[in-house]
């Protein structure tokens, strides 16, 4: 059933109460047709641009609702072009299915049940009752996207596709180039903001007027949100690097004179969960107090080709010598880690006897900074450079401590002190540079 526009019109200029008591005084079949009304819930900057676009990328904080804007979309053609053939494209098969199919903001839920596509998860398939079809892909496989065509494309996180080999972009141009069914092809694309490739390109085709681009953040939607978890974001990440990412949507630019920068760290991602690692270390830079900076811990591997690997960031906020310490011996044994290397310039018989006293017992080396946190990092970040180092996975705190580290001296990153990005220098030093390295070092 649908309702006329102009009572639809109406209605959404209503405020909350009125917008209820009007609902509740409609016949069922009619309350039915507005709970999938999607022009009357959505926000403003929910809806489609008015321009005639051809590629239209969401760019928003957590939360904002970029899933529903995508699904939504998707509905809206498939249920008016019974020829549409499109594609579903997330970073793999399993995020396809769970978020854009079957999540709780996915197409199965948010189309009225006598307009719900049936799914062929073998087949990875929707097909709407009028015809149209939608088809699930992974960017992980750009090669599974050069042959199919289609009228139009939901592409979800595509800042989280992976950038090994280039396959981002790979998928994003094979799909472009299939997109030529029916008269008017469509690209959308939602995506919380990392500075990879693909999203910088289409950041740069905003400019030349070839990307409309809606932006947001995840307070946008604080009325859908549940107010504590509001609370505890603004509280906790409310003004930080990661806020910033992650919860305003804001791309972040890399620091002129970093040793490390985002397109790098990038380029370095790779999934190593299939390897055996030679040996492990935990990298440890103790806190110098209670109440101070965080506690970093960094797990690193070597590969038996040589290459370094970040396995894990497991860093503490403020805490007690023996919280710390106790995490510190819990992370060792659960990385099945050979040594553990820990920074000991704010007093080394403390963190020795605090750490024997977790109950460590795999060999502990104590490392004496001689020179400037930059000075140490440097023939660390030109192994990255080299590439020579691969992170299992995006370590998002960690990241934003490296490329804080600047060539001169000095750090620019989030925080007081780079704890985390210490941790890792301190254990890739131990893994790769070996005896190269200059700091002083003391067995126990």
């Amino acid at each position: 059933m649908k309702l006329a526009p102009e009572f639809l019109a109406w209605l959404r200029n209503q405020d909350q109460a009125t917008m209820r008591g009007v609902i509740a005084g409609l016949e069922e079949r009619e309350r039915a047709a507005i709970a999938y009304d999607w022009s009357l819930w959505a926000r403003a900057s929910q809806l489609p641009p008015e321009s005639d676009w051809s590629c239209w990328l969401v760019c928003a904080g957590r939360g904002f609702g970029k899933t529903r804007m995508g699904a939504e979309w998707v509905r809206e053609q498939a249920i008016g072009n019974p020829d549409a053939h499109i594609a579903l494209v997330a970073a793999n098969l399993g995020e396809a299915r769970a978020i854009m199919v079957e999540g709780e903001s996915g197409l199965l839920n948010i189309c009225p049940p006598m307009y719900r596509p049936e799914f062929e998860p073998s087949r990875r398939r929707l097909t709407w009752p009028n015809g149209a079809v939608a088809t699930l892909y992974s960017a992980a496989e750009p090669d599974t996207l050069r042959g199919p065509q289609h009228s139009h494309a939901w592409c979800d996180e595509i800042a989280k596709w992976s950038t090994a080999s280039d396959r981002a972009t790979q998928a994003w141009d094979n799909l472009l180039m299939g997109l030529r069914l029916g008269d008017d092809p469509r690209i959308v694309a939602t995506t919380t903001p990392r500075p990879v490739p693909l999203l910088r390109r289409l950041m740069l085709e905003e400019s030349c007027g070839l990307v409309e681009v809606t932006r947001g953040s995840t307070f946008d939607n604080a009325a859908n949100l549940p107010a504590a978890f509001i609370g505890t974001m603004d509280r906790q990440f409310g003004g930080s690097t990661i806020g910033r990412q992650e919860l305003e949507g804001e791309m972040l630019e890399d620091v002129e004179g970093a040793l490390w920068t985002r397109s790098l760290l990038e380029a370095c991602r790779a999934d190593t969960s299939a390897e055996a690692p030679v040996r492990v270390v935990v990298g440890v830079d103790p806190p110098a107090s209670a109440h101070g900076d965080e506690c970093g811990i960094v797990v690193c591997a070597l590969a038996d080709t040589g290459e370094g690997r970040v396995l894990a960031d497991c860093s503490l906020g403020p805490a007690s010598p023996e919280r710390w310490a106790r995490a510190v011996a819990e992370t060792a044994a659960a990385w099945n880690a050979d040594r553990v290397v820990a920074e000991a310039n704010q007093g080394g018989a403390m963190v020795a006897s605090v750490l024997r006293a977790a109950d460590i017992s795999l060999p502990l080396k104590l490392v004496h900074a001689s020179r400037g946190k930059a000075a140490r990092a440097e023939p660390v970040a030109a192994l990255y450079e080299a590439g020579r180092v691969r992170h299992a996975g995006m370590f998002v705190r960690l990241e934003d401590q490296l490329c804080g580290l600047m060539a001169g001296g000095e750090y620019e990153g989030p925080g007081r002190s780079p704890d985390r990005a210490d941790a890792l220098v301190w254990a890739l030093t131990e893994l790769m540079l070996g005896k190269v390295s200059r700091p002083k070092i003391r067995n126990l």
